[in-house]
């Protein structure tokens, strides 16, 4: 993971210290005290980019960026709100300026409905063509371990499905959905983070829940990745991938299982279909495939090798939706830069 200290972490060699626009009045005093204020909220402010944008990368970009301005205005911060929401001021509208000039990611089944065409493998879409959601790991944010019903509602606020369903919002419905609803700022507060009114805020809340709940899915009442079942329904997962058996797929998957992979813009809903297309053009045979569990977005999860001239080489990253009755959504990410940001080597020996 990226770091994100005062500046001279950034600093390239050679160059003079605070040479970012920071005053050169700063010590090492300053410094410390600068940590000591802000190092606390790093997690949560990466996990609210990542709500914002939907990319794990490009939120770690945004949180180095929120950093670096609050250093260079650390020496005139007054106090008149809190570290934290001074913070959230600077890192919301980092998200903004970055939205305004960049599509909206999102996952195959935002692009229209599952795929009813004739037999066919699934074709990548054109690189650029659109902008995919990325996955979040569990560990860049981390969950409080002291707490467990905070945890679930960590956990719960970058779910996939609602994460991908807030990429439809407009960026400032958006951002004032997510300070109001899962930061629980203050309509005041929030109207100071953004600059806006509280009677625009009370406003922009409306339309924000009212758009959600035309777009977002019902809820799976999903497992805790931590529940012994979906435990197994993972292990089963990954068992009928790494043995090429579709028929512990059929085990594991729930009968209107939808399946989905970025970059395909074709999507498949209900257990015959996900098992046709994963057995004719996926599976391969025994040994072709190699997962090891993980968590993302608060579900269980796995990176995934495949096996290409001999070698085990990463492939991307599997999230699954794991219900009391089986595996409702499987979304697999084809990325194998996310293997690296998931903490696990390129390459897996034989």
């Amino acid at each position: 993971m990226t770091s994100f200290g005062p500046p001279q972490a950034l600093r390239p060699a050679g160059q003079a210290p605070y040479d970012h626009g920071v005053r050169r009045s700063h010590t090492a005093s300053d410094q410390d005290t600068f940590t000591v204020a802000t190092e606390r909220y790093r997690r949560e402010l990466l996990a609210h980019c990542y709500r914002m944008v939907g990319s794990a990368h490009d939120a770690e970009d945004l949180v180095q960026e929120t950093y670096l301005r609050a250093w260079r205005s650390f020496e005139g911060f007054e106090g008149r709100a809190s570290v934290r929401s001074w913070l959230y001021k600077i890192a919301t509208n980092v998200c903004l300026t970055a939205l305004a000039s960049r599509p909206a990611r999102v996952l195959p089944s935002g692009l229209g409905g599952p795929y009813e065409g004739p037999d066919r493998a699934p074709s990548p879409v054109a690189p650029g063509e659109v902008s995919w959601l990325e996955p979040l790991p569990d560990a860049a944010i981390g969950t409080p371990a002291d707490d467990p019903a905070a945890a679930v509602i960590a956990r719960e606020s970058v779910r996939l499905a609602l994460v991908a369903s807030l990429q439809h919002l407009p960026s400032r419905q958006r951002a004032i959905l997510l300070l109001r609803e899962v930061l629980a700022f203050t309509a005041a507060e929030t109207a100071e983070i953004l600059d806006t009114t509280t009677v625009a805020v009370k406003s922009g809340l409306q339309r924000a829940r009212a758009r959600l709940e035309e777009i977002d899915p019902p809820d799976e009442r999903l497992l805790e990745p931590d529940d012994s079942r979906a435990r197994a329904l993972l292990d089963g997962y990954i068992a009928a991938f790494e043995r090429a058996d579709a028929q512990l797929l059929q085990q594991v998957l729930r009968a209107d299982a939808t399946l989905e992979a970025t970059p395909f813009r074709d999507w498949q809903s209900g257990l015959a279909l996900c098992i046709h297309v994963l057995d004719s053009y996926v599976l391969g045979a025994p040994g072709d495939w190699r997962m090891l569990p993980t968590l993302a977005n608060g579900q269980s999860a796995a990176v995934v090798y495949r096996r290409a001239d001999g070698a085990l080489r990463a492939d991307g990253v599997v999230v699954l939706t794991a219900t009391a009755t089986g595996i409702a959504r499987v979304v697999k990410f084809h990325d194998p830069a996310l293997v690296a940001l998931f903490g696990f080597p390129d390459q897996l020996s034989a």
